[in-house]
């Protein structure tokens, strides 16, 4: 039996596949904790997870477009979150002990600390973006990341000489796509494309199942929730291609309570929706979103065509991804008209090659194996000897 922390954001979409994750550890006899924020974690985990609580602080919301957004991102979460959590991820692994730490690309101080001790750590990519260098153009912006990584690199106190990009385990990387969705481009050997973690999530019992209208055709808008900021007058636009569309469509849009306009006659809308089990019964035709890796990597699993709208960070690449393979539509987030939207939509709902590229493309991702291969991979990391550090000696 191996011992695997988890050190993850407090954002659901990274916390989701690490549960499927953790149960397929779990189901081969290894013990699995998380560490992050109680607060978040304990809802979406459950009462009998192994938590390691960081502690809970409200961070900068994330906003705008393009390097903006980078710019946001960086320094209203990522930095200030590495530092929040340094001290109460080395007390965690101190105390927990593991043979491997699997750290998501937005929490490099599980990675800081995972080098202080000595320990195997792998990295976990939810998103496409940080698979390869997307601002190779950009060397300015390149350099200035690297600045941030470092001055974290040497606020944990590690040697200059041995730093080494937290986001990138030299060990190992997980990767949450597959090649259907990034093309031909070569990866080292020890980054693991496994595609989508899928795995079943608590039900939802105030699900209005029985609004879900027979022969109507079905389409989910989700947004994300990072989205909130600037999907108002989004969701707006949307409403209005949905009353465009008539009454065969039937909408289920998931979004905050009171942020919403006059719905057409039959939309069902919630805070949050079983999307996995509306997607495994079959009971949706095509999906609105942001271009989020969990949701795209869910509904193409299921084959299902998307329209995207992508907002930031690395919803663009993967809007770009989905469109090269035929899958779907991308539409500008900003500007896209009502009779656009509508006009996307009507064109993955009546163009059966949609549908079909999305299935092509979703059993291409289904190929890397899921929670079954990074599982293995993650046991082999546990099985090499050890790198030795202060935890060790």
């Amino acid at each position: 039996m191996s011992r695997f922390l988890l050190v993850v954001p407090p954002l659901a979409g990274h916390i989701h596949p690490t549960v499927g994750l953790a149960g397929e550890l779990a189901a081969r006899g290894h013990q699995v904790a998380w560490s992050g924020s109680e607060a978040v974690l304990r809802p979406l985990l459950g009462p009998d997870a192994e938590v390691l609580a960081t502690g809970s602080r409200v961070f900068r919301a994330q906003s705008g477009h393009g390097l903006a957004a980078l710019r946001t991102l960086w320094e209203g979460f990522v930095v200030p979150y590495a530092r929040f959590t340094a001290k109460a991820l080395d007390r965690a692994v101190l105390d927990y002990r593991p043979d491997v730490v699997l750290v998501d690309q937005h929490t490099p101080a599980g990675a800081l600390v995972a080098h202080r001790h000595g320990l195997h750590w792998a990295s976990l990519a939810p998103g496409a973006m940080e698979l390869g260098r997307p601002y190779r153009a950009l060397p300015k912006v390149e350099s200035w990341m690297t600045d941030q990584l470092t001055a974290l690199w040497l606020r944990a106190g590690l040697p200059p000489r041995q730093y080494t990009d937290p986001r990138f385990s030299p060990e190992l990387l997980l990767a949450l796509t597959g090649r259907a969705l990034t093309g031909p481009q070569s990866f080292p050997e020890h980054f693991a494309l496994v595609g989508p973690v899928l795995t079943a999530r608590p039900a939802d019992p105030l699900f209005p199942w029985r609004e879900l209208a027979p022969g109507r055709r079905r389409v989910l808008l989700s947004m994300g929730t990072l989205a909130d900021d600037v999907s108002a007058d989004f969701h707006a636009r949307a409403v209005r291609a949905l009353e465009l569309l008539g009454g065969e469509v039937q909408a289920v849009i998931t979004a905050p309570p009171g942020s919403l306009p006059r719905l057409p006659p039959g939309t069902v809308a919630v805070e949050r929706a079983p999307v996995l089990e509306l997607m495994a019964r079959g009971l949706l035709d095509a999906v609105v979103c942001h271009g989020g890796m969990n949701t795209v990597g869910e509904a193409l699993s299921h084959g299902i065509p998307l329209v995207v709208a992508p907002i930031r960070h690395d919803q663009p690449f993967v809007a770009a991804q989905v469109t090269a393979a035929g899958a779907g539509v991308r539409v500008p987030f900003a500007r896209v008209s009502p009779e656009g939207l509508a006009a996307a939509l009507r064109t993955v709902l009546d163009d059966p090659a949609y549908r079909a590229a999305a299935a092509a493309t979703g059993a291409g991702l289904r190929s890397g194996g899921g929670a079954r291969t990074a599982a293995d991979r993650l046991e082999q990391l546990a099985g090499m000897p050890p790198n030795g550090g202060n935890l060790l000696v």
